[in-house]
C-alpha cells in the first residue's frame, strides 16, 4: 500500500455502510497504512460524498478502537440532499478531547535526555550545559536509576561552600519527576516553580525533560492558528459585511436566513465568492456562480486580486479550521501555519 490514499468506488464506499471496523481496515479500504491530516482529510471527505460518516469519529479512535461506518443525518433526521452541501464547522460528537492531555504530549517529553554519570566528571556537565544552552543536565546510571540533577545553580551552590568541584557535590537530589501518563496542566506549577520536570515512562526509563521553553513552544504551536483563524474570520465579516447586503448572504444560507453576515458559517463566505459552484454530480450551479461573480465585482478586487487562488485558498483555509475545531492534540504543520499567515497577511492588505 502507498502513503497516498485512493479513494474507492461509490459502490464500494456504500457498501461501509453499517460495518464496524477499527482504523486499520478503514485505512485498508484506501490503500494507506498510516492515520495523518492528508488520509484523515481524503477518508473523512470520500464518505460524506456518499452520505456516510463514523460513529465515534474514526479520527479520534485508537487503533483497537471499534467504530460504525453510519449514515449522515440532516437535522430533519433523513440523509441530506446530494445538491445540499453540509458544513462540517460545529463541534460534533466526539470533536472535544475525549482523554486528558498528558505531560507524554509534549515532543519534549519522549525526545531523549542528554545526560552524565554518576563516575563523570563535572566538567563534562558543564560542557553539555554550555554548547547545547541547557539549564540542567539529569545524572543517570543507565536508563533509568536517577540520581538527581546538575543545574548551573548547584554548581554556584558547591563553589560557594568551598567544597570540592566534582560532580558528586554539585548534584541537586529529588528533582522533579513525572509519569508520561501524569496530566499536564496538574504539572504546570511544579514547571513554573523548578522551570522543568524529567519524564519517565512506564517502564521507569527516563525519556525526556519537559521546560518552560517547551511549553511556550507548544503553546504558540496550538494557540497561534486558532488566533489566526479568528482574524480571518473577522475581516472577512468586516469586509463582506460593509459590500454585500442581506440578498446576497440569504442566498448562501442553507438554514434559517437571517441576511446577517455573522451568522455565516466559514463555508459559506466560499459560496459567496466562488465562481465555480457544483453541485454532487459536478454540474455547474449557474444561479450561485452569477451571483458570487455580483459579490467578488462589488468588493471592488478585481484586478487587484487573483479570484482563483483567493478562493482557492479560502478554502483551504476552511478545511484547517475545520481540523483545529477538532481539538487535534496534535499541532498543525508548519506549511498550514504557514498558509494561514500569508492569508491573514493578504487581508490586512485588503481591509
Amino acid at each position: 500500500m502507498s502513503g497516498v490514499p485512493h479513494t474507492p468506488s461509490e459502490e464500494e464506499l456504500r457498501a461501509l455502510g453499517g460495518r464496524t471496523l477499527t482504523v486499520p481496515g478503514l485505512l485498508e479500504a484506501f490503500g494507506v497504512r498510516r492515520r495523518d491530516d492528508q488520509t484523515v482529510l481524503h477518508i473523512t471527505q470520500a464518505l460524506k460524498d456518499v452520505g456516510l460518516s463514523t460513529d465515534p469519529d474514526f479520527a479520534d479512535c485508537t487503533l483497537r478502537q471499534e467504530f460504525r461506518v453510519v449514515v449522515l443525518e440532516s437535522a430533519s433526521g433523513t440523509a441530506p440532499d446530494s445538491d445540499v452541501e453540509e458544513e462540517d464547522e460545529g463541534l460534533p460528537s466526539g470533536a472535544l478531547p475525549q482523554q486528558p492531555f498528558t505531560i507524554g504530549d509534549i515532543p519534549a517529553a519522549r525526545r531523549g535526555v542528554e545526560c552524565v554519570s554518576p563516575g563523570d566528571p563535572l566538567t563534562r556537565a558543564m560542557y553539555l550545559m554550555q554548547t547545547k544552552n541547557y539549564s540542567q543536565v539529569p545524572v543517570l546510571d543507565g536508563d533509568s536509576v536517577l540520581d538527581g540533577v546538575v543545574t548551573w545553580r548547584s554548581i554556584a551552590l558547591a563553589h560557594a561552600t568551598g567544597t570540592d568541584l566534582v560532580l558528586a557535590n554539585a548534584v541537586e537530589h529529588d528533582p522533579p519527576v513525572a509519569q508520561t501518563y501524569h496530566e499536564f496542566f496538574s504539572l504546570l506549577p511544579t514547571i513554573r516553580e523548578h522551570g522543568y520536570v524529567l519524564v519517565r515512562e512506564n517502564d521507569g526509563t527516563v525519556t525526556g525533560i519537559v521546560t518552560a521553553a517547551d511549553i511556550t513552544e507548544r503553546f504558540d504551536d496550538t494557540a497561534r492558528p486558532f488566533f489566526l483563524v479568528g482574524e480571518i474570520e473577522y475581516r472577512l465579516r468586516k469586509c463582506l459585511g460593509a459590500k454585500l447586503g442581506e440578498e446576497a448572504v440569504k442566498a448562501v444560507q442553507t438554514r434559517e436566513k437571517t441576511g446577517r453576515i455573522t451568522d455565516l458559517m466559514f463555508g459559506d463566505y466560499v459560496k459567496l465568492l466562488d465562481g465555480d459552484q457544483r453541485n454532487k454530480q459536478g454540474h455547474r450551479k449557474e444561479a450561485a456562480c452569477a451571483a458570487a461573480d455580483g459579490n467578488w465585482a462589488a468588493l471592488g478586487w478585481a484586478g487587484v486580486v487573483d479570484r482563483v487562488e483567493f478562493v482557492r485558498q479560502l478554502d483551504r483555509v476552511r478545511g484547517i479550521r475545520n481540523k483545529i475545531a477538532h481539538f487535534d492534540p496534535q499541532p498543525l504543520p508548519p506549511g498550514k501555519n504557514e498558509e494561514l499567515r500569508q492569508f491573514v497577511t493578504l487581508l490586512r492588505q485588503l481591509t
